[in-house]
């Protein structure tokens, strides 16, 4: 009887060690509950991940890494546990991501679950990447439509930062989409570099209406090591979430007002340099 007893105990012992093995890394950072994506080799790119590239300091800063080991470059990703819907999303980043590798491509996004659409869909995305292309503007604006059968729409823009610090912001509303680049950490529109406000004539088809995971990248265009062969770490501040209400969210005009960029139209192709269909994260 003991011994079988011994027997049990052990292996229930066992089958705890194996429920964690595979286990998500978690984080917390700026109050919400983040995932860290583990090791293992995926798009976008395709690229080798590391748990172990993405981590919150003393100070509760989210660092990204993308680096070598033994010959290999390792990128980092996080996405949150739980589901954002409208509202403004605010990055504070540290960091020159308007002096980004070629290569290299820092991206902050949500992105569709499963239950909620297909890849290549309904994400909105601020990226600062060249695509290898080095006469191409760095700073790319994307929204993703509800199905594949339509086209994105993006805005490319050169940016021209004054130090490593940089607010990076998008406001999404069940019938438009306004981003912003602008200098410093701030919550005002003050010091705006960039704007692209996209209003199609059509948003249930043109622009998601369900909530989803906010994640955060940085990795190499089509798995191509930087030019310059460093490494690189790009600092998240600070993340902060408004929510709005979808009545509350809806324009009191169709028009945007004067200054605040181009207004993207119905089936808009994607600007020269903008991010191909094929490098959209896989999950």
């Amino acid at each position: 009887m003991a011994e079988k007893l011994a027997f049990v105990v052990g292996f229930m012992a066992v089958l705890a060690m194996a429920s964690g093995i595979g286990q998500a890394k978690t984080i917390r950072f700026s109050g919400y509950d983040w995932t860290v994506r583990g090791a293992g080799r995926g798009g976008p790119g395709p690229n080798e991940w590391d748990e172990n590239n993405a981590w919150v300091d003393g100070r509760g800063y989210l660092h990204m890494k993308l680096a070598p080991r033994e010959g290999t470059w390792y990128c980092s990703e996080v996405s949150t546990t739980g589901r954002f819907g409208f509202g403004r999303y605010q990055f504070w980043i540290e960091g020159r991501v308007d002096k980004l590798d070629l290569n290299v491509v820092l991206g902050l996004f949500n992105y569709p679950t499963r239950d909620v659409g297909r890849g290549g869909t309904r994400e909105i995305d601020i990226e600062f990447a060249k695509w290898a292309l080095p006469k191409v503007p760095i700073g790319n604006y994307t929204v993703w439509p509800v199905e594949r059968e339509l086209k994105s729409a993006s805005h490319t823009f050169p940016i021209t930062l004054d130090g490593e610090l940089s607010t990076q912001r998008f406001t999404w509303s069940p019938t438009s989409v306004f981003l912003q680049s602008l200098l410093g950490h701030r919550d005002d529109d003050a010091q705006q570099v960039a704007s692209w406000r996209y209003q199609p004539q059509d948003p249930a088809t043109r622009i998601s209406q369900q909530p989803m995971p906010l994640h955060m990248n940085l990795w190499c265009f089509e798995g191509r090591p930087p030019t310059d062969g460093k490494p690189v770490e790009v600092v998240v501040r600070a993340f902060r979430f408004t929510a709005i209400e979808a009545e509350a969210a809806k324009p009191a005009a169709p028009a945007p007002a004067a200054g605040l960029g181009p207004v993207g139209g119905d089936g808009v192709s994607p600007a020269p340099g903008s991010p191909p269909s094929a490098q959209t994260p896989s999950r």
